[in-house]
């Protein structure tokens, strides 16, 4: 089954409708678009999975990471260092962060950071 990709002004989200409208673009609209206005990254957040800890979108990150030419960082999703390995070594993504992850203290980032190398991927040991 092919991934839809959403729509990344969708009104079904709660919050401030006036800040957001319905539009006849999909994500791979969006990234070549902000690319062509000169974008330096993207930081791309798939929203259905943001928080649930279960992976990231790898599927959508793949068909992203065709059209796109800048760096691109993965967000939302990541419950385990395998998560972020996916991400790097499946989606050749430039970057992948998460947010409860470390603030509940699930991952230690240090632990992170040395997992990813000792897997081959590039990382910035601190």
């Amino acid at each position: 089954m092919k991934p839809k990709l959403a729509n990344t002004t969708s009104t079904n989200i709660p919050g401030d409708e006036s800040r957001t409208r319905v539009t006849e673009w999909q994500t791979l609209d969006w990234v070549q678009e902000v690319q062509k206005r000169g974008a330096g990254e993207i930081v791309l957040n798939m929203m259905n999975q943001d928080g649930v800890r279960n992976g990231y979108d790898l599927e959508q990150l793949k068909r992203v990471r065709e059209v796109c030419k800048v760096p691109l960082i993965a967000s939302g999703g990541a419950g385990t260092m395998e998560h972020f390995l996916e991400a790097f070594r499946d989606a050749d993504v430039d970057g992948a962060l998460a947010a409860s992850v470390f603030h509940k203290q699930i991952i230690n980032i240090g632990e992170l950071k040395r997992f990813l190398a000792e897997k081959g991927v590039e990382i910035r040991v601190c």
